[in-house]
């Protein structure tokens, strides 16, 4: 699992951009006011040979009314007094999580009393704490940057966000307090399987784990929300031994009120990143939802094996197209991996239950599958002679050769004259056409493309 780092400090000191900065795109909002970012915003990070997860906060405030029984009736950011309490407490959590903390100040506004407390509250935290004092763009500024030694955190680190100068001695001073690398794991049980368990809340997460389980390891609840952590649950099936990670909820971050909860998204998705295969829960008397798209998306952009469970299967009326006709509309409401394996099931009455742990097992196959190089160009060679690629301005794309060199998920190579010519519509019929022939069900593909100025070498998989 990767270090975390969380970026804190009172409003409007510019952590949005520094983090912004160091983690090379603009993933974060940033304007001039304060108090923009509420929800915690998470990135991976590089440097140093070393990847860690970078967290944005909130702005800590202190004294305000719904935070330790304050009395303000607001604070520097405008918002309700109850909101900027809550951002408090779920900053004051990413330094409870994050193995180490930059404290980030502004040398033009000078110590505040806002830096003060939270310089108390990190010298109380047994962890590492990075001092970072920011937009320190002169040789005055270096002058001013002495007065936060008061802070009594130590030295500092003089940066400028906006213009980068002085970040790359902050994330050297980051990895230098990183814990040591985890050691290489034990060779795992071949037969082990690692299932996320994923949906939004309240769709029955917790009750379909119970179910798999055979008794109540997990909390259920009608209140959207219950679970809070990520939860690890061995189960031995046929022979077969799942470890299932029972998630919290994932839902939007406009209907995230709760601190706690909007902290727990950061441990659901990391679920999902230590997972062989992810159950996507969703509600059979509901639609898919932007929220479940979001979820398959990051499912799929993890590489993950996916199998869709469509829970509450014993709430729905039914006639004998009724399944046909959820399988269609769900496929093209997630389109963008209708590869997917569907299972209609209810965890609470443990209906078709049985159906959920053979497909479970066909997934995680199917996303370990190797196709010989003889056999992959073989495929393609038909296909580029059913449908040759068409010419773009003039040029066709000219497909060389293919290789599978990664299984988990499957990725091929291709070797083409000039992978610009590739248009996204002609590579999904080569995925289309390999699906067919292969059995990639659950799983995606993940495509690389070469290029290759001539054809020396294997055969091309297409001869003009």
């Amino acid at each position: 699992m990767k270090p975390v780092v969380a970026i804190v400090g009172r409003p409007n000191v510019g952590k949005s951009t520094l983090f912004n900065r160091l983690i090379g795109q603009r993933l974060a909002i940033i304007e001039d006011e304060p108090g923009i970012t509420r929800d915690r915003i998470y990135a991976d990070c590089h440097w140093g040979g070393r990847t860690f997860t970078l967290v944005d906060t909130g702005g800590l405030q202190y004294g305000i009314e719904g935070y330790r029984g304050g009395g303000k009736s607001g604070g520097v950011t405008g918002a309700p007094p109850v909101i900027e309490a809550a951002v408090t407490r779920q900053a004051e959590l990413a330094i409870r999580e994050a193995d180490v903390v930059i404290f980030v100040t502004d040398v033009r506004a000078g110590v505040q009393p806002d830096d003060l407390e939270v310089a108390q509250l990190l010298r109380r935290v047994r962890k590492p704490v990075i001092l970072c004092v920011n937009k320190v763009d002169s040789p005055q500024h270096e002058q001013m940057a002495l007065e936060f030694y008061s802070l009594g955190l130590g030295d500092f680190i003089a940066v400028s966000a906006l213009h980068g100068t002085g970040t790359g001695d902050l994330l050297d001073a980051v990895v230098r307090h990183l814990p040591p690398p985890a050691p290489e794991p034990e060779e795992e049980d071949p037969n082990l399987i690692k299932v996320a368990v994923a949906g939004r809340p309240n769709v029955g997460k917790s009750t379909l784990v119970n179910a798999l389980v055979g008794e109540e390891r997990v909390i259920v609840s009608d209140v959207p929300g219950t679970t809070r952590d990520a939860i690890d649950v061995l189960v031995e099936r046929d022979g077969r031994r799942l470890l299932l990670i029972d998630t919290a909820g994932l839902r939007r971050k406009s209907r995230i009120e709760e601190p706690v909860e909007r902290y727990s998204v950061i441990r659901a998705l990391r679920a999902i990143d230590r997972s062989d295969v992810v159950l996507l829960v969703l509600d059979a008397t509901e639609e898919v939802t932007d929220q479940d798209q979001k979820i398959g998306q990051y499912i799929k952009e993890q590489g993950k094996a996916c199998v869709v469970v469509v829970n509450k299967w014993d709430l729905v009326e039914k006639n004998d197209r009724t399944m046909q006709e959820y399988t269609e509309r769900i496929k093209y409401q997630l389109r963008f991996m209708d590869y997917v394996e569907l299972v209609f099931l209810s965890a609470k009455t443990r209906a078709r239950l049985n159906k959920l742990i053979p497909t479970i097992e066909l997934v995680w196959t199917n996303h370990g599958r190797r196709v010989s190089t003889a056999a992959l160009n073989a495929c393609l060679r038909e296909a580029v002679l059913l449908t040759p690629p068409p010419s773009e301005k003039g040029q066709r794309l000219k497909i060389y050769y293919a290789t599978q060199p990664q299984v988990r998920p499957p990725g091929i190579v291709l070797f083409v004259n000039n992978p610009e010519l590739m248009h996204f519509s002609y590579q999904r019929y080569l995925e289309n056409r390999l699906r067919a022939a292969f059995d990639f069900r659950g799983t995606p593909i993940r495509w690389y493309l070469r290029q290759r100025e001539s054809r020396s070498g294997p055969r091309a998989a297409r001869e003009d």
